[in-house]
């Protein structure tokens, strides 16, 4: 119980990047324990992870939940692996400059443009349409759309960031976008096409959504910009205004005592009068 219970308190306090490790993580465990379950005491269960897979349209259409269930599931302990590890590198940096709110809208809606992307090239790419045909595609399975959303968003918001990889050193993570991109593109003719749609699918989604944060960012930052030019113009009007009509008033107070002491002389004047007066000579 202290075990479980130490588990429990992690995640309920752990991040959002790590909260989505552990789900990973989990669910992977999960499901390959009871595969080993069945498969030792022999159990007649069929199986398999299909109605939470994405496959073809007919599939999305009648289990639409797929299109977001499949970003949980791994092909197997190196999917999880190299996934996880490029999830950890690119959502810490991500979170370093993003809130998580952002970071989870990131992941999933890239993870869901992937899905997209990949039901779409089944439709419209030959060489991925013809190994649907011959049933030599299999389901999308995995997060890596996801993962791609949120290495290509931060790369395009600090692509001159230096990433410290392990027996690698420093390296600009655009060159690691870069990398994992033009893979991706490559590998779209070959056995995994459907899977690498997917990727550019989320990182068509991350370097958009970045560029959209950022130019509000910026159409905020102008309209407060200019707001604050009107206030100062206005500001400015209000002040001259002020002088101008000070000056008026003081210059008829002036001629007020001016015509008094033609009628009745300079003694008639009072302190506040004589005071005006002594002032207006000094200007």
């Amino acid at each position: 119980m202290r075990l479980v219970n130490k588990i429990k308190n992690e995640f309920l306090n752990a991040n959002i990047l790590y909260k989505l490790i552990y789900i990973n993580v989990a669910i992977y465990l999960i499901l390959e324990i009871t595969k080993v379950i069945i498969n030792i005491f022999l159990i007649d269960i069929n199986f398999n992870n299909d109605k939470f897979l994405l496959s073809d349209t007919k599939q999305l259409i009648s289990q639409p939940w797929s299109l977001l269930t499949y970003i949980f599931f791994h092909d197997n302990i190196f999917h999880l692996l190299f996934t996880t590890i490029w999830l950890h590198f690119g959502g810490k940096l991500f979170l370093q400059y993003f809130s998580e709110r952002q970071f989870i809208t990131t992941y999933f809606l890239g993870g869901i443009s992937g899905g997209l992307l990949y039901i779409i090239s089944i439709k419209y790419l030959p060489s991925i349409e013809l190994l649907h045909r011959n049933n030599e595609l299999g389901p999308l399975i995995g997060s890596s759309g996801a993962v791609l959303a949120i290495l290509i968003a931060i790369t395009t918001h600090i692509p001159n960031y230096n990433l410290k990889i392990p027996l690698m050193g420093f390296i600009r993570i655009k060159y690691i976008a870069y990398f994992l991109l033009l893979s991706s593109i490559l590998g779209i003719d070959g056995s995994n096409g459907g899977g690498n749609t997917a990727h550019i699918g989320g990182a068509i989604f991350g370097f958009l959504y970045i560029k959209l944060q950022t130019n509000t960012k910026r159409s905020k930052k102008n309209n407060k910009s200019f707001i604050k030019y009107l206030i100062n113009i206005f500001t400015s009007f209000n002040s001259k205004k002020s002088v101008k009509e000070n000056k008026k008033n003081n210059q008829k107070a002036i001629d007020i005592v001016l015509e008094k002491i033609s009628k009745s002389g300079y003694n008639s004047l009072n302190k506040d009068e004589k005071d005006l007066l002594f002032k207006a000579s000094k200007k």
